[in-house]
């Protein structure tokens, strides 16, 4: 993994030294252990994905270089056949997502030859970094990234298999978890998401553009989430399943660091 090139921006705050470690649950609940680039990027390594680090910057004359302004810092990942690729732009002053900032941004396309995603997910902070990876994995094992394969129930059923219960509105586009604080959705894609169908982006104020999986945290009824997810609509399901299955899982997860609005909720067990 690169070194930042710029110590005074990190990537992620770092995990306290000496915190003690827990194996918590449910994994939804359980966060990013601050280490949500260090996971994800580990795995794009493993999968012999190449990376590297944009960053833009202003430099006054006769300013030292630590003290250099930067604008954009955006580290890239670029998969071999370079049909897929994640940046994590947290750095980068992304959009807000639920009201919390995008942290990764994963696209795929069709053609070497078109500089244009055929979709893109996004993922804030805090969003469990083992889902993600999973994700990835999923991607990284798929010849044609963009083919869709699979139909929504998939999804659905990725999550019901763990326990989730199906929404009595919308049993076929809606889940959420026993305790209520997590929903994964089919539903209406937010502003700006990116997607290969370009009337996603002129669509009109009444308008409604072909539906995407959304999943987000709310710890309690009107509070701040805890993360958020957006998959445009072009993710195919299968990978969407990947994530979800993954999320929804009851095996423990490692941590350091719990999230504050979620910690009373967690089951945990010393690591030692």
């Amino acid at each position: 993994m690169e070194a930042p090139l710029y110590p005074a921006f990190p990537l992620q705050p770092p995990t306290p030294s000496g915190a003690q470690a827990f194996w918590v649950g449910p994994r939804y609940l359980a966060g990013d252990d601050r280490q949500l680039y260090e996971t994800v990027a580990d795995v794009l390594t493993r999968l012999g994905w190449t990376n590297l680090t944009i960053v833009r910057g202003r430099q006054e004359p006769d300013e030292a270089p630590q003290d250099r302004q930067v604008l954009r810092s955006t580290v890239l990942h670029i998969s071999p056949d370079t049909l897929r690729w994640a940046q994590w732009v947290l750095a980068d002053e992304p959009f807000l997502l639920g009201e919390l900032p995008i942290a990764w941004q994963i696209s795929a396309r069709t053609d070497s030859s078109s500089p244009l995603a055929e979709w893109s997910a996004y993922f804030t902070p805090d969003v469990p970094g083992e889902a993600v990876a999973d994700l990835l994995v999923a991607l990284g094992n798929r010849d044609q990234p963009t083919v869709p394969l699979a139909h929504p129930e998939l999804v659905l059923d990725a999550v019901t298999a763990h326990g989730w219960l199906r929404d009595v509105d919308q049993p076929r586009a809606a889940a959420m978890d026993p305790t209520f604080t997590t929903r994964l959705s089919l539903g209406e894609v937010p502003p700006l998401i990116q997607d290969g169908d370009p009337h996603s982006l002129t669509l009109a104020a009444h308008e409604t553009g072909p539906p995407g999986w959304q999943a987000w945290a709310e710890p309690a009824l009107g509070s701040p989430y805890l993360w958020a997810v957006s998959f445009s609509a072009g993710v195919p399901h299968d990978l969407v399943a990947a994530f979800a299955a993954s999320l929804s899982s009851t095996a423990p997860v490692l941590r350091h660091v719990l999230p504050e609005s979620t910690k009373d909720r967690l089951l945990r067990a010393p690591a030692d």
